[in-house]
């Protein structure tokens, strides 16, 4: 094999593991999007405010400076209005979220929610369902503290959930920490069997929401 063919090799070699680590990263939802992705989105702002520009500048010319005036004035209320209507959804992004918006969410929403509170307060997560189907977050934070988020009306595990035992929550390839999460109130029998597992926190309704609103998780729970 001449050098030429080794280096031709080597070089394909590191793009596809470039290829497999920039899947990895999207897969947490650390890598951004590429050119091509956004192109599209930024020629359409690109000739928006062009028109407007354009319109604005014709107003001008045929109407004089009142229409200019006028133009600007409607130009600001529209930013305004969806200024407002898309704040909500940027703040849920950044991991905010209401009581309200919390009590309206599915048990697959409530997942989204979790691992972008969990993002918020600097962990890497991943919501994916498991073997079952089951919603699921899963979280790494810079310690290299791995977490798990089950969700379910009461902690005890159900019939065709595998308990968790001490040893596989300390073998390398499982959860360092496990959450409980409950939009309501856990019973009695959930304290005593999250006490029994060890590493188990519950979070129930009132938790949830004061982490929803901002409070960090780890002044909410034993979780570093």
């Amino acid at each position: 094999m001449t050098q030429r063919q080794q280096g031709q090799q080597k070089g394909a070699s590191r793009r596809a593991r470039r290829r497999e680590a920039i899947r990895a990263l999207r897969a947490q939802g650390r890598y951004g999007p590429v050119l091509h992705e956004v192109l599209p989105a930024l020629v359409v702002v690109a000739l928006v405010v062009c028109g407007i520009v354009a319109g604005l500048a014709v107003a001008y010319r045929t109407y004089g400076t009142g229409a200019l005036v006028a133009g600007l004035a409607l130009l600001a209320l529209i930013t305004a209005g969806m200024v407002r209507h898309h704040r909500p959804l940027a703040r849920r992004r950044l991991g905010f979220y209401t009581a309200e918006e919390i009590a309206d969410l599915d048990v697959e929403g409530l997942a989204l929610a979790v691992s972008r509170m969990l993002r918020r307060d600097g962990w890497r997560a991943l919501a994916r369902p498991d073997a079952q189907g089951q919603p699921r977050v899963r979280a790494r934070n810079r310690l290299g503290h791995r977490l798990e988020v089950a969700f379910r009306p009461v902690a005890e595990p159900l019939p065709d959930e595998e308990t968790p035992t001490r040893s596989a929550r300390s073998a390398s390839s499982g959860p360092h920490l496990r959450l409980v999460v409950h939009r309501g109130t856990f019973s009695r029998r959930d304290v005593q069997w999250a006490r029994r597992q060890g590493g188990v926190q519950l979070i129930d309704g009132t938790r949830l929401r004061r982490w929803a609103h901002g409070t960090p998780l780890d002044r909410l729970t034993d979780v570093p």
